[in-house]
């Protein structure tokens, strides 16, 4: 009889080992992307035209007494890693939350125009008012990026249905076009301002400094907070528009405050460091072939590991044409693609 019963006992704890397996998986993927973006820091903070040992960067971070390397560290590498946690953590849960959005695993934080209006703002406030700070001409980035996300979800939202994830798509791709050839148009009348964004254009965390992060560093906050937020009611949207429904979803609330939460998190980091490829692409992906599609791990994974990218990314640029540097897009973009092929490659595989 005890026999008996300490099979059924063992049964028991069979039926749950399958959820507690898959839950302390994802645990140690968690700590495992939180390894390997302290590891990004590390090279960040080390590797460079002049690379350091970590003792010594170590000193010159707990004691800031005036030397080459402590300057260097704190007025260029400190504000450049920084801003490679901030616009990737950014990036990466824009692209989480914009797949999950419009239920398409290639849809990117650029897919709603916001980038593009963070562009033609940036644009607009070097032709139109000569305004030549960076830290000023984030403010006309995010006003870009509003004024970008507004319009899709107003072209979205339009006619019976709502904004469902096909019309933002499509609205999000007209708002893009119209961006882009505004901005392309006064960069090539002005050389002058094509000569200063074209660097920008490409993605780069060379430029940032610590007025740039203070002014974007509200808006990434926030669209982080609303994001996570976010969580349950996107679960239920993956389910499509019936079962989210009659789980007590709002879809159309949830889906205007996703796009909130993309504008003000690809507005804040475009207008940082630019337009960074990839990122928001690629990241998400590897989240959910780690984690599944479940949101209450997928943008954690993201968050962590789409700085974790730029800042490889970033050192890598510093590296390969020394003593001179790639631009962390110019990296991403030739990286990224056959990482981005190889993610799709294997899907398809496990998938037949």
């Amino acid at each position: 009889m005890s026999t008996e019963v300490a099979t059924a006992a063992d049964d028991a704890k069979g039926t749950d080992r399958g959820p507690r397996r898959r839950t302390s998986t994802r645990t140690l993927a968690v700590l495992g992307a939180l390894l390997l973006l302290c590891a990004a820091v590390a090279l960040s903070l080390a590797v460079g035209s002049r690379s350091l040992s970590l003792p010594t960067v170590l000193h010159a971070l707990l004691h800031d007494d005036g030397s080459t390397a402590g300057s260097v560290i704190w007025d260029v590498r400190v504000p450049r890693t920084l801003a490679g946690i901030a616009a990737g953590a950014a990036l990466g849960v824009a692209g989480a939350l914009i797949q999950a959005l419009t239920r398409n695993p290639l849809a990117d934080p650029g897919l709603l125009g916001v980038n593009a209006g963070a562009a033609t703002g940036v644009v607009l406030s070097l032709t139109v008012l000569g305004v030549t700070s960076l830290w000023a001409s984030v403010w006309f980035a995010m006003a870009g990026a509003v004024i970008a996300g507004l319009l899709a979800h107003s072209l979205a939202s339009g006619g019976r249905g709502g904004a469902t994830p096909e019309r933002l798509a499509l609205g999000g791709a007209v708002v893009a076009a119209v961006f882009t050839g505004v901005s392309q148009t006064l960069m090539l009348l002005d050389a002058q301002v094509l000569d200063q964004l074209r660097f920008w254009s490409v993605g780069s965390l060379a430029r940032a400094d610590s007025a740039t992060l203070t002014a974007v560093g509200p808006f990434i906050g926030a669209g982080l907070l609303l994001a996570l937020v976010l969580v349950r009611p996107l679960n239920a949207l993956a389910l499509g528009d019936d079962a989210a429904r009659a789980l007590g979803a709002h879809l159309d609330r949830t889906r205007f405050l996703g796009l909130v939460a993309v504008t003000l998190l690809c507005g804040a980091a475009t207008s940082a460091v630019g337009p960074l490829v990839f990122v928001g692409l690629a990241v998400p992906h590897m989240a959910r072939m780690i984690a599944g599609a479940d949101q209450r791990w997928t943008l954690p994974l993201s968050l962590l590991l789409a700085p974790s990218l730029l800042l490889f990314a970033d050192v890598l640029g510093r590296v390969v044409v020394r003593p001179d540097e790639l631009d962390a897009g110019v990296v991403t973009a030739v990286v990224g693609a056959p990482v981005f092929i190889a993610l799709v490659r294997h899907r398809r595989t496990v998938a037949s």
